[in-house]
């Protein structure tokens, strides 16, 4: 079915197709039509989704509006519309690199490029938070304040009260900054959703399901937050530093950023992390969820608040 629907589009014939592996979210298929290699971006039918994830029809136009303003990102061939018979989907073209942390911050093979990386990362955002929002599809608009709330009401509905998260909530609330010129934040930028190209540096940057309009800090923070940096010394993703990453930015025509405003958003990043991985730990603690990966992934609240307590007393 998936593949006469892709044919009856006129990508076909369509050979090659499978379906690959991750996206606990969205289906994610490869094939090759036209001489091209295509990826299908798919909602599994029946699938309610996340209350903070975008619909793939707005995360298509988002792709487009950004590619306007030279951002790296995969090219649209088609989003798909009722007639199609693929539900919410679209179907772009496959970029080729790299999206493994690990292998970005260790491999030899991106020991050339890994030096230029953080500055090429604040160029990129630069572009995308450039997009114009007129034209744009309605989208939420969050600041640091509405951020703090409802991951305060997340934390509080779990019931563990844990020292390091309360001082973290007090000292975030107390500096929370104003939003003063809302842009288009890619809400998930860091290392494993961007693509690296072992020449190039950035290829594409990935998955927009969380992208929203607000601080240009809070895509800066999220990427220096210490559990997205696989082991790597350096604060932006693991292979560069803060200086690198904002005169990117500032070299690609993005309003200069203050160190501290970028230093206050990985702190949120941080905590809002640490209240993810608290809400698995109980998930399977509970025994609503017995999965391996709720236990991996939940065990690491505690290395968000030992990043936490750093970032606290660095600010002292």
């Amino acid at each position: 079915m998936l593949e006469d629907a892709l044919n009856a589009l006129g990508l076909g014939p369509v050979s090659g197709l499978r379906r690959l592996s991750g996206g606990a979210s969205q289906e994610t298929w490869v094939f090759t039509a036209g001489g091209r290699e295509l990826i299908l971006r798919r909602k599994p039918e029946g699938m309610t989704g996340s209350g903070n994830a975008i619909g793939l029809d707005k995360e298509a136009v988002l792709i487009q509006a950004a590619a306007r303003q030279g951002a790296p990102v995969p090219p649209i061939v088609h989003v798909c519309t009722p007639d199609d018979g693929l539900g919410e989907a679209y179907v772009m073209g496959k970029v080729e690199g790299e999206t493994l942390g690990r292998r970005i911050v260790r491999d030899e093979a991106f020991a050339a490029v890994r030096p230029r990386l953080a500055r090429r990362c604040g160029e990129v955002l630069a572009r995308i938070h450039a997009t114009p929002l007129e034209g744009l599809p309605e989208l939420a608009v969050s600041d640091a304040a509405s951020e703090l709330e409802k991951y305060e009401a997340i934390y509080r509905g779990v019931g563990d009260r844990r020292p390091i998260f309360e001082a973290a909530f007090r000292w975030l609330k107390d500096r929370a900054p104003a939003l003063d010129q809302p842009v288009l934040v890619h809400g998930d930028f860091r290392n494993g959703n961007i693509m690296f190209d072992p020449q190039t540096g950035v290829a594409a940057v990935l998955d927009w399901e969380l992208a929203h309009l607000g601080d240009p800090a809070e895509d800066m923070g999220w990427i220096c937050t210490a559990s997205w940096r696989f082991g790597g010394a350096k604060p932006v993703g693991g292979f560069g530093d803060y200086e690198e990453l904002l005169a990117g930015y500032e070299a690609a025509g993005g309003t200069p950023i203050p160190l501290e405003r970028v230093l206050y958003w990985q702190t949120l990043g941080s905590l809002k992390w640490g209240v993810m991985c608290l809400i698995m730990y109980t998930a399977w603690k509970s025994g609503a969820d017995s999965s391996v990966e709720r236990a991996m992934i939940g065990r690491r609240t505690s290395e968000t608040e030992i990043d936490l307590l750093a970032l606290l007393e660095k600010a002292a």
